[in-house]
């Protein structure tokens, strides 16, 4: 719940996402929380908190009530998304799984493939992943060098992907891969991998050391003639993967946009928590005039950033977003709330720079929302476009 702003509001909040909010924050805090230093040493959650967040009803909230979801809005995924920054986490791979894609398997899925996979999904047992980065490729999804050669009724993945979130736990791992190099864009599909024990060619690589982040389990994968039944694409035919992603974008920036929201209200929180019980020359540093306004200016970013990013949640939910809008809330929330958080690491002096304090771990895993599901250039060159 805010902290900041007690009373406030978003438009798209209804009695259930407050409650949803509620139960959210509560678990965050007894599950998550506690546990950020021993999972940043670990460089993974505990597999059991997935089957606790399953448990905890936070793995469907937008998924169909008949495999077990809720069968809310996206606003229910924002709640949970904002409150995980709340709780100060910077672990839970629970935004890669849930709003991003478990709504791709929702999407694209057959029913045989659903009636596979979803309960699993929203119960915690299978843990979900989604492979588009190479080495040599990053926001240009084009240019993506796995292939997926069809051989029967399987489909031989060869390749390579980095930066993969969820690489150490993921069950289910939708991948990125050419089925046609000839066809450019049009030559992509998204093809489903059991990442089981038996799954042959398929090899989790290093666990990558990130600047922030450290209790997240981002790897590298490897696919050497893996072999992924055809019956395992998603979507009636080949060489829609491209598009499916595009399809896609606005829900991933939005769900990345409500994090930053949350990252950015947590620390101006603790910075003035801090400040009321710090003293210097005799007083608390909140009791300087320099101090307290730095804060009220804060306080005003973190609104402006939330109300930005709720309008475009509320048009989300309208089925009015476009992607130039999307994308304005991710650049605007990065983008300010990377700042946020920056100017907030100086009211702690060089406890701030300490990885035991929430806000040195805050500082150290923000600089990548300007990053990922998109840069802010790659933000700002899709907004140009609407001009």
């Amino acid at each position: 719940m805010s902290e900041l702003f007690p009373e406030y509001r978003a438009s798209w909040e209804t009695d259930q996402h407050r409650e949803l909010r509620r139960h959210a924050a509560e678990f965050f805090r007894k599950e998550a929380t506690p546990h950020q230093e021993r999972w940043a040493r670990n460089h993974q959650v505990d597999r059991e908190f997935w089957n606790k967040l399953g448990d905890a009803g936070l793995l469907g909230l937008d998924l169909p009530e008949e495999y077990g979801g809720a069968g809310g809005d996206f606003g229910f995924s924002a709640v949970v998304a904002e409150e995980l920054a709340l709780a100060h986490d910077s672990a839970s791979g629970w935004v890669v799984h849930s709003p991003i894609v478990g709504h791709y398997v929702n999407t694209y899925a057959n029913a045989e493939q659903k009636q596979r996979w979803m309960s699993k999904i929203i119960s915690g047992e299978a843990v979900l992943a989604i492979a588009m980065t190479e080495p040599g490729t990053g926001s240009d999804l084009q240019a993506v060098r796995t292939t997926a050669v069809r051989d029967g009724d399987d489909y031989v993945i060869n390749g390579s992907k980095t930066f993969i979130s969820n690489g150490t736990h993921c069950d289910l791992l939708v991948i990125v891969a050419k089925t046609d190099p000839s066809q450019g864009a049009a030559g992509i599909s998204l093809i489903v991998a059991e990442t089981n024990d038996e799954l042959q060619g398929f090899e989790r690589g290093r666990v990558l050391e990130k600047v922030g982040q450290h209790g997240q389990d981002t790897r590298e994968l490897f696919f050497s003639d893996m072999r992924v039944p055809v019956k395992n694409l998603l979507g009636e035919q080949e060489g829609r993967g491209f598009y499916q992603l595009m399809d896609q974008l606005a829900r991933e920036r939005l769900a990345i946009a409500s994090v930053c929201s949350g990252m950015a209200e947590a620390a101006v929180v603790e910075a003035i928590h801090y400040t009321k019980e710090r003293e210097a020359f005799g007083k608390p540093l909140i009791g300087f005039q320099h101090n307290r306004f730095a804060l009220a200016e804060l306080k005003a970013e973190v609104l402006s950033i939330k109300t930005t990013v709720d309008y475009c949640v509320q048009s989300y939910i309208d089925g009015r977003i476009d992607s130039a809008t999307a994308s304005m809330a991710k650049l605007i929330a990065a983008d300010k709330g990377v700042a946020v958080v920056d100017r907030c690491v100086q009211f702690f002096g060089g406890y701030g720079y300490m990885m035991e304090y929430p806000i040195g771990r805050a500082y150290a895993a923000a600089r990548v929302n300007k990053i990922y599901g998109g840069t802010s250039e790659i933000m700002k060159e899709i907004i140009s476009r609407s001009l």
